[in-house]
């Protein structure tokens, strides 16, 4: 080989080096975003699963509600049920309704449905319930008008949004924009009303 062959060869070397490391650094780019979409997508499949367990328990004390129609107003809470009230942990002592009814809804609400090395892990973080009623019902003739309760369910996302526009549970999670809200109506109508 002619020395200017050599010196050629040399070169060639020397740029197939830098390439290499510019590609290492595309790659490392590349890899960054990969890893910050992995979190983002976990927060949302975080945020969807709290969504799904809160409609659960939302679902759950509307059926309650509609299944004890006569004592539909007996289940207004004057402070939300759930995570930091009074309820009992075993509502087994409690007389089948309305009082046993949202006693085992509050432990929902606080995740006794799974426990974990004895921790309840079975609900959404810091969730909480409220039911108030709407519209009193009206049995008087003519008016026939039926009792409509709103049940909500609160829990802590774990990133600021748009603070709910539903009152339940606010600023007991510090700043609102991390509490989550969802809500139903459940109307108890009045078939014997004419």
């Amino acid at each position: 080989m002619t020395r200017n062959q050599l010196r050629h060869i040399g070169r060639m070397r020397g740029t197939t080096m830098i390439e290499v490391l510019v590609t290492l650094v595309i790659l490392a780019f590349g890899l960054l975003g990969v890893a910050a979409l992995q979190g983002k997508m976990q927060l949302g499949t975080i945020e969807s699963y709290q969504r799904a367990q809160a409609v659960v328990l939302l679902e759950d004390m509307g059926a309650r509600i509609q299944s004890n129609r006569a004592s539909a107003a007996a289940y207004v809470l004057n402070t939300p049920a759930g995570t930091g009230d009074g309820q009992p942990g075993d509502c087994s002592t409690l007389a089948a309704g309305t009082p046993r009814d949202i006693c085992e809804w509050s432990n929902a609400l606080k995740g006794a449905a799974e426990l974990k090395a004895g921790a309840k892990v079975g609900a959404m973080v810091g969730a909480r319930g409220c039911i108030d009623q709407v519209q009193a019902p009206d049995a008087t003739k003519g008016v026939c008008r039926p009792g409509i309760y709103q049940v909500t369910v609160t829990w802590q996302g774990v990133h600021k949004t748009v603070a709910s526009a539903l009152t339940c549970a606010t600023g007991l999670y510090g700043d609102d924009s991390y509490r989550r809200a969802i809500a139903v109506h459940v109307t108890i109508g009045l078939p014997a009303c004419s």
